[in-house]
């Protein structure tokens, strides 16, 4: 007998995504998509790599992808997220102290939600 939530079915013993995914999942797809928003305003269609606009956005990019392949089950998703909040932690560290601390903790948390045991 398949246990139904909110109207999908799931195979007998499939597992159910944590919650701490989704919330998580829904975070960097927003995050990643307000900030690829603001910064492709600044995109210059002349000279597009005149500045960092095009790295930048591909860098929110992939949180947006991150996020997506999150909510769909895919292992390697969880990496890509760590990766990314890693990668600003060390951003931070040539800007704000309360940056790189705020990044850091975000770390930590991202990194314990998505690869205590019961995430696997």
């Amino acid at each position: 007998m398949a246990a139904e939530t909110k109207g999908i079915e799931h195979p007998p013993g499939a597992a159910q995504r944590p919650l701490a995914f989704t919330i998580i999942g829904w975070l960097f797809i927003a995050a990643g998509s307000v900030g690829f928003f603001h910064h492709i305003t600044e995109l210059n269609l002349r000279d597009p790599l005149a500045n960092d606009t095009v790295w930048v956005s591909l860098i929110r990019l992939l949180a947006v992808l991150g996020g997506v392949y999150l909510l769909r089950g895919r292992s390697w998703a969880r990496w890509l997220l760590i990766i990314w909040v890693a990668f600003h932690v060390g951003l931070s560290a040539f800007h704000t102290h309360t940056g790189l601390l705020v990044h850091a903790v975000l770390l930590v948390v991202v990194a314990w939600f998505l690869l205590r045991p019961r995430a696997a």
